[in-house]
């Protein structure tokens, strides 16, 4: 069975077999540099009414108790930029939604290369987490040497950008870790300054509760009608923050056919305000929108396009 840099070059391998565009490894322990900085994070009331974000606090911390005996984290990156582009008078969808659940697509992936790589190793103990769980992904992709922080708390990479997923394995298997990078943000304040509800609080730190992606998807409630001017045309999640990031100047297509997006990407404004619910379910049955639903999509259409009440 293979140990040591034979195993970790190995899981490079298998890394570039299933797509990913890279891998990095983490040592397992407590993030207790994180603690303070999500206590706080949470008790500013930063997340909205993603009240969800307040349970298994623990957890979020200590990968041990997701995965007892876990030694390594892997974090794998995967790319979602689209070649295709939406109409310029069309309400916009944020891109990692435009073809298939990302949690799905990733996680078939996953299926079988955890099998090659116990084929590998041997027997594996550990859980695959595809955003799905307590994980701060971008924290242990960071230890991992994957990338840094961004000032729009995103992960970013040298030359690649961050418009990619990040998916984990925390597993008992003793792998090697990686080398954490350094930032290369500079003085650069490119997504602060361009964030029309000003949700970039402070470096690093998002107010969730003003973010456009949080208004369109997470919250329940009607949308603020203080918003109503910086919604930026978005009826589902929100790019600016990447868009205007210098270094996505570097984002390349995706190759993986089940991220194209459907018919819908060629809708004018017109076809979205014709959109019944059967028409949403043909379109977005698969995606990530589904996660808003048809009402909250209606609702969101009609807040960016006031007029038209």
């Amino acid at each position: 069975m293979l140990q040591g840099a034979a195993l970790k070059s190995h899981l490079q391998h298998l890394s570039d077999k299933y797509g990913f565009i890279a891998v990095g490894v983490a040592a397992a322990r407590k993030l207790d540099e994180e603690e303070d900085r999500l206590k706080t994070w949470l008790e500013k009331g930063y997340h909205g009414t993603m009240h969800y974000m307040e349970n298994h606090f623990d957890k979020r911390l200590d990968p041990s108790l997701l995965v007892p005996g876990a030694k390594s984290v892997i974090c794998f990156l995967y790319n979602y930029y689209p070649a295709e582009k939406q109409n310029s008078d069309a309400p916009k969808v944020a891109k990692y939604a435009y073809g298939e659940d990302y949690h799905r697509v990733i996680k078939d992936k996953f299926y079988d290369l955890v099998a090659e790589l116990q084929s590998a190793s041997g027997p594996i103990e550990g859980r695959i987490f595809v955003d799905s769980a307590p994980v701060m992904e971008r924290q242990w992709a960071a230890l991992a040497g994957l990338g840094w922080t961004g000032k729009n708390s995103l992960l970013l990479r040298k030359g690649v950008g961050s418009y990619f997923f990040i998916a984990t394995i925390v597993c008992d298997l003793d792998i090697e870790p990686d080398v954490p990078t350094t930032s290369h943000c500079g003085t650069c304040t490119a997504c602060i300054d361009a964030c029309p509800t000003k949700a970039i609080v402070q470096d690093g730190v998002i107010d969730a509760s003003k973010c456009i992606s949080y208004l369109t998807i997470e919250r329940k409630s009607d949308i603020p009608q203080a918003f109503q001017p910086n919604m930026e045309g978005y009826v589902f999640g929100c790019d600016i923050c990447q868009d205007v990031c210098p270094w996505n100047h570097f984002s390349t297509p995706h190759t993986e056919p089940r991220f194209d997006a459907g018919e819908w990407i060629n809708w004018d404004e017109s076809a979205w305000k014709n959109m019944d619910e059967t028409s949403f379910d043909e379109q977005f049955n698969k995606s990530a929108v589904t996660r808003a639903g048809f009402t909250k999509i209606r609702k969101n259409l009609e807040f960016i396009t006031p007029q038209n009440k």
